[in-house]
């Protein structure tokens, strides 16, 4: 009962202090639930614009504790590429029983379109820089995917670059054009030094670079070489280090995610050596299948023990890597039923792969699932694809007759027409 000075009174709610009560602990407990949240959203905003603000920056190195026994160890990397990199289930057709294949997206890694590349650049950039180098020399394919993206990581750092690039005798002495991986090289200003497939055959990558080397050194330069593939010992490190960005992809996931098995395709070695160095050290323990997109499985086995030699890990890479013969016709080219399985699978799945390596590889692994089942079923595996967009310009007159999806669209008579009704954009 309420009554005011005119003796007037009115009948109120009876106040109930249990509810009342309640009601404001809840109401206290939604501020704080609100204010952590807010608090915990802040947070994350704040490590995403700190991660944004790194790319470029040259960090020291620590490397995983089960790696710390390798020598040696790089002090410093810059930071090149975007990581991690995501993964996701890949719903790939006629799989083997109870069999899921998982896909890493290398590809998505940035710095245009480098794929794989990118990881083992963050360690051997740093150490050119560390070396005062001012330019860089690497060496490789036409449609090297590593010299495209070496040439745009020299030139994120002031670096001048100089790519040795192979060719066919027949073009060697032609403007070499604008495709694929040419046209990223040449707006960024990269040097280019044509070498036909002969003389490279003959004389070696190491030598010509070496010459290279020294024509600039007496120009005045100081020039830094990075190995084909970027594929020594030190960018091998690229992706030891993957291999604990995967587990740390693990740990933050469901937690009930093991991969029994990584496949990936293998043009120099530095990639697998990383890869099967860093899940037979870490925690993963997934066997590695390297698929061989040139050479032979022998030479890979010797290139990458070399490699492990170099960071004295003191294992057999016979024990940690399986290697298989996927070049088919040759280094960087394809069958029609090669260019056809790229073509399916990227309108089964809407993942693009590049012909030279990801797409051979992809091909060879479910070949041999077709072929040996029992070996595949109820294994989970993850897919890493390394990138290469690019190349697959280089390949459009080839892939022209497997992709005929278009007509014409036919709008009939009736429907009416007047100028200016559809803008243009």
């Amino acid at each position: 009962m309420l009554c005011n000075s005119s003796s007037r009174c009115y009948l109120l709610n009876p106040i109930n202090k249990t509810t009342s009560f309640s009601s404001q602990r809840r109401s206290r407990i939604g501020i704080g639930i609100r204010s952590i949240a807010s608090q915990s959203h802040k947070k994350i905003v704040m490590e995403k614009n700190d991660e944004a603000f790194k790319f470029l920056t040259k960090n020291p190195y620590i490397p995983p504790p089960w790696a710390s026994h390798l020598s040696p160890i790089p002090s410093h990397t810059f930071s090149l590429g975007h990581f991690p990199t995501p993964i996701h289930k890949w719903n790939l057709p006629n799989l083997p029983n109870n069999t899921e294949v998982w896909l890493k997206r290398d590809d998505l890694s940035g710095m245009q379109l480098s794929g794989n590349k990118v990881r083992k650049l963050e360690f051997l950039l740093a150490d050119a820089v560390a070396q005062g180098a001012d330019c860089i020399i690497t060496i490789g394919g036409i449609q090297s995917n590593h010299c495209r993206a070496t040439a745009v990581a020299a030139k994120y750092l002031n670096l001048d670059c100089y790519l040795i690039l192979r060719t066919s005798k027949v073009l060697v002495d032609q403007d070499p054009g604008l495709t694929g991986n040419l046209l990223v090289e040449r707006l960024v200003g990269a040097h280019i030094e044509l070498i036909s497939k002969e003389e490279y055959g003959k004389i070696g990558s190491v030598t010509l670079t070496n010459i290279l080397k020294e024509k600039l050194m007496k120009e005045g330069r100081r020039p830094y070489v990075i190995p084909v593939g970027g594929s020594n010992s030190l960018g091998t490190w690229g992706y030891i280090e993957t291999i604990t960005e995967l587990e740390q992809q693990l740990q933050t996931g469901n937690g009930k995610l093991k991969f029994d098995d990584i496949v990936v395709a293998c043009g120099s070695g530095g990639t697998i050596a990383g890869l099967s160095l860093g899940s037979w050290l870490g925690t993963l323990k997934a066997k590695v299948h390297a698929f061989a997109v040139c050479d032979d499985p022998d030479y890979f086995y010797d290139f990458t023990q070399g490699l492990l030699d170099g960071l004295n890990a003191g294992v057999n890479s016979r024990d940690i890597v399986n290697v298989l013969n996927a070049k088919g016709l040759g280094y960087a080219i394809n069958t029609s039923e090669e260019l056809n399985f790229v073509k399916e699978i990227a309108a089964a799945t809407g993942v693009v792969l590049d012909p030279v390596y990801s797409g051979k590889a992809a091909y060879g692994m479910l070949k041999d699932m077709a072929e040996n089942p029992k070996k595949w079923e109820g294994r989970k595996i993850l897919f890493i694809h390394t990138g290469g967009l690019l190349g697959l310009f280089d390949k459009v007159d080839q892939m022209a007759p497997l992709v005929k999806n278009w007509n014409r669209m036919d709008v009939h008579e009736s429907v009416p027409r007047q100028d200016g009704v559809g803008k243009m954009f």
